[in-house]
């Protein structure tokens, strides 16, 4: 067994790494950009070496800043992780060429599995079911056009090198399959460094789901069952679950024999993902091999009780698997929810900043499981990608493990910046995602126009609002109980209030009971039992017989409460301030539209237009860099450029002003 592991890689993974390496005895050695210095993976880690600037190809892409690290440490293996190097053929060469262990699968699997068009010509050798199409690189246009034909209309247009959405257009007709061969082309050369493009049948109605294999060295593999991952955005996944809902025990049989088969091909030796697009009608193609370990790969590890990161160090280590494909079985169902630091009501920009306020929830039982990269206090970079933390949770049934994803997710409290937890706690609470009915369609088709506070049930806002009057009660309550009041004038607490907030007054009525209160609501007794104190952040208790965990606040004289990752703050005063509040003038917000701001924080890329230039509504103004992802910024309406106050190279804050019109 190896004495010291060095992870190429940071954040999350870095640290789930370090966790099962130290239970394992091994010492661990972390990696760290200048902008990762206080990183929580450094912090865990035996030792830590500095490889570079903040940009990752000066640091975490830089295979000999890799290497020097391993001599300067005395590490014996190398870990990549997921992302960055993990797929890196190159890498795994030079890392084994050094006189190191890689941990992972060799080489030439890698390089064979990268390409997907050789890919697909290995899946189709090794009888594993292929999605229909040209396996053969289209040269030109026209080309295009005449092989979508022959396929059959909807097709997939897809670069050789492609990966997380980039170099992939979806054709209808001649016209659009011209177009996306052009547009593929173009992304995939600026993305990959390879303008290679293929065609396949577009499937109707997909799923995305994959089995995880695991081979070792002595040429046995085994299959780990299946994970869902249709539920996508822009082609990256939001959440995972294993097993899925659709399959049965003969599918689920057909596509695990068919996973190994493929692995058993390219002598696979470790942990890799078999891809499959499956159609409506239960037919499923290859799609690529993801040849190292995935984000998702708890959900796995919850239902068959193995920790994947442990059987990838024993498998380089050179140890047999111990066990074979009929002795492996599920436990339960899990689902995994990625909790990402972008801004889900406003298009999931990016959000950066330092978390001034960092509590998971409780992971007191094997049910509920937290993967995280940070602490308080820490920093989401705009350099990396945004994944701040996994929540992991499991159930005997599929809908006990969403009841506590649903617990879990309402009390992650984070604080200082946007995070998509409001769009997760929606998602899990959706009646078409509950019954099992998703696709990779599903996101777009159930929120079109994007997401919103509006997506928040009539039901649910009433609740907030009858726990924000309970919250006052209790606080009324507490302040009466202050020392030193004049006599005769002390604080009489009233039961009657009028309660404002998301967009809506209601008039309650309160009273105060053995631990909690009753609230009444338009005719409607609702009752609050809990033994929440005023200062305490989570506030758990029965309302009207079910359970419920809400985020409480007091920033000066409003409660925020948060939800169902929505967050609303309230007012609540007595019945004559709420009339004269209804008085009161109202303050304008300020003309911005002559200028465009900043929607995140990042960096300039490029100024598009010029001083004095004139451009209509739609035409692109600028590209913003943040967490690895490029952002075109486009006129909103037809106009001049008056003034152009930031240049390429700029570092940008949020709503700074980029450009005047006239």
């Amino acid at each position: 067994m190896f004495k010291k592991l060095l992870i190429a890689n940071r954040g999350e993974i870095a640290c789930r790494i370090i966790a099962t390496a130290r239970r394992m005895g091994i010492a661990t050695v972390a990696v760290y950009s200048d902008a990762d210095r206080d990183a929580r993976h450094v912090l865990l880690a035996d030792e830590a070496v500095n490889i570079g600037p903040a940009p990752p190809h000066a640091s975490y892409l830089a295979i000999n800043k890799i290497l020097a690290a391993c001599r300067t440490s005395g590490a014996d293996a190398v870990h990549p992780g997921y992302g960055f190097l993990s797929e890196n053929a190159d890498f795994a060469r030079q890392v084994e060429a050094a006189g190191l262990v890689f941990i992972g699968p060799r080489a030439a699997a890698i390089a064979a599995m990268g390409d997907k068009i050789a890919s697909k010509k290995l899946a189709f050798a090794a009888k594993v079911n292929t999605i229909p199409g040209c396996s053969e690189v289209v040269i030109h246009a026209s080309d295009a056009a005449r092989i979508a034909r022959d396929v059959g209309y909807p097709v997939m247009l897809k670069a050789s090198s492609g990966g997380g959405g980039k170099g992939l257009r979806i054709a209808h007709n001649d016209m659009e399959a011209r177009d996306g061969f052009a547009a593929c082309r173009a992304e995939a050369l600026a993305s990959f460094g390879d303008d290679r493009i293929f065609i396949e049948k577009f499937i109707e109605e997909p799923r995305h789901i994959e089995i995880q294999v695991l081979g070792d060295a002595h040429g046995n593999v085994v299959h780990l069952f299946e994970r869902e991952c249709s539920i996508q955005r822009r082609h990256q996944k939001v959440i995972e679950e294993a097993p899925s809902p659709f399959l049965d025990e003969a599918m689920r049989r057909a596509m695990g024999e068919q996973a190994v088969a493929l692995a058993k091909a390219v002598g696979y030796q470790s942990v890799g993902t078999v891809e499959f697009i499956v159609g409506k009608d239960r037919g499923f193609y290859f799609l690529e091999m993801n040849t190292r370990l995935q984000v998702e790969h708890p959900v796995t590890e919850m239902i068959t009780g193995l920790d994947l990161v442990e059987w990838m160090i024993r498998v380089a280590a050179g140890e047999a698997l111990p066990f074979q494909q009929h002795e492996l079985q599920m436990d339960g169902c899990a689902i995994e929810c990625r909790i990402n630091a972008e801004d889900s009501l406003h298009d999931f920009l990016p959000s950066t900043g330092r978390l001034v306020r960092y509590q998971p929830p409780a992971t007191v039982t094997d049910c509920v499981r937290v993967d995280s990269g940070v602490d308080e206090g820490g920093v989401i970079q705009m350099h990396y990608d945004s994944l701040i933390a996994k929540v992991i949770c499991h159930g005997a049934t599929r809908a006990e493990a969403l009841g506590r994803m649903r617990d879990a997710l309402n009390a992650f409290v984070i604080r200082g910046v946007a995070t998509n937890i409001a769009f997760q706690a929606a998602l899990v609470r959706h009646p078409r995602f509950e019954q099992g009915r998703l696709s990779t369609a599903f996101i777009a088709e159930e929120y079109p126009n994007g997401f919103h506070n509006s997506h928040l049930a009539a039901a649910d806002a009433e609740f907030l609002a009858a726990v924000a009057a309970a919250v006052h009660r209790i606080y009324l309550e507490r302040a009466s109980r202050i020392e030193g009041q004049v006599p005769g004038h002390e604080l009489r607490i009233g039961e009657n209030f009028v309660v404002v907030g998301n967009a809506a007054e209601r008039e309650v009525e309160v009273q105060r009971v053995a631990n909690g209160c009753d609230v009444r609501i338009e005719g409607i007794t609702h009752t609050i039992r809990s033994d929440w104190r005023f200062g305490d952040i989570l506030m758990r208790g029965i309302f009207d017989g079910t359970e419920f965990c809400v985020q409480v606040e007091r920033p000066g004289l409003l409660y925020r409460l948060t939800c169902m990752g929505v967050q609303i703050e309230f007012s609540v005063m007595p019945r004559r301030a709420a009339e004269l509040l209804r008085r009161m003038p109202r303050k304008l917000p300020p003309d911005t539209s002559k200028f465009l701001l900043s929607p995140m924080p990042g960096l300039l890329v490029s100024v598009v237009v010029q001083l004095g230039q004139v451009v209509k509504a739609g035409e692109r103004l600028v590209v913003i860099e943040a967490m690895k992802m490029q952002n075109t910024l486009h006129s909103e309406r037809s106009g001049t450029i008056a003034e152009v106050l930031a240049y390429q190279g700029t570092s940008l804050a949020v709503d700074q002003p980029i450009l005047r019109f006239t």
